[in-house]
């Protein structure tokens, strides 16, 4: 997988891309550790997300490199959406030094 610098608000983060189904699927799935992965979809459109099988972990959902939501993901939910479409989506794992980082700055 190859890697990809993302700067959202001041912050630049590094990111696994995930750019194919398989990659997209697995995402932060049956990982201990990881560094943030950023999944590039083909067209905008409203797609549900799940953690199962996954730590905690901030969502940071684009539209057009803009973004549109950021929610903190805690284990074992279902069905998470945004509030709007979308074509690129950041997920930043709990064990990665810029999770706290954003959470502080977002304060969510």
């Amino acid at each position: 997988m190859k890697s990809k610098k993302i700067r959202i608000k001041g912050k630049v983060i590094e990111a696994k891309v995930c750019d194919n189904f398989f990659s997209q699927a697995m995402g932060l799935m049956f990982k201990k550790e990881s560094m943030p992965l950023f999944f590039i979809f083909k067209n905008s459109k409203m797609r549900a997300i799940h953690s199962f099988f996954c730590k905690p972990f901030v969502a940071v959902w684009f539209d057009n490199n803009k973004v549109v939501d950021v929610k903190v993901i805690k284990e074992w939910k279902f069905s998470i959406k945004p509030k709007k479409n979308f074509d690129k989506l950041l997920e930043i794992p709990e064990g990665d030094v810029t999770f706290k980082e954003f959470l502080d700055e977002e304060n969510l």
